[in-house]
């Protein structure tokens, strides 16, 4: 069966229309043509998300999302994707937008990354943003 889980780690966390959301992030993956095993999406703080940024990525800076992938490129997607609602609070003042948009755009930039996506160059982030975006206006 495949499906996406929410859990919340340190906090309480509930995402609003988890079905809605569900649905919209297997229609992500659906569309870039990759079928779904099992999918995590964690919620916690910036403490926790610091920790596992140091931990396995060796960063020392704050972030909103870090994701790890499980399956092969042929294999149906599997992976956890770890998300500070705080980092998304504050992005969400920051670039003046709703929570639940700001916290979509970063569901769906983890979904990209599990899909094989980088943002390390600027080219890079310019096509993450346009999936994005593309993305954000099917939900």
């Amino acid at each position: 069966m495949s499906r996406i889980r929410y859990f919340s780690e340190g906090l309480q966390f509930t995402v609003q229309k988890p079905r809605k959301k569900s649905l919209w992030l297997q229609r992500v993956i659906q569309q870039e043509g990759k079928k779904l095993s099992c999918i995590n999406i964690i919620f916690c703080t910036d403490a926790y998300l610091a920790k596992l940024n140091t931990k396995y990525l060796r960063h020392s800076t704050l972030t909103d999302i870090i994701s790890f992938q499980y399956s092969s490129p042929e294999e149906p997607l599997e992976g956890d994707v770890f998300i500070s609602v705080t980092r998304v609070r504050e992005n969400s003042r920051k670039f003046n937008v709703p929570f639940e948009t700001e916290l979509s755009r970063v569901m769906v930039h983890g979904i990209l990354h599990l899909l094989g996506y980088s943002d390390k160059s600027s080219v890079q982030k310019a096509k993450m943003r346009l999936k994005e975006d593309a993305y954000l206006s099917l939900q």
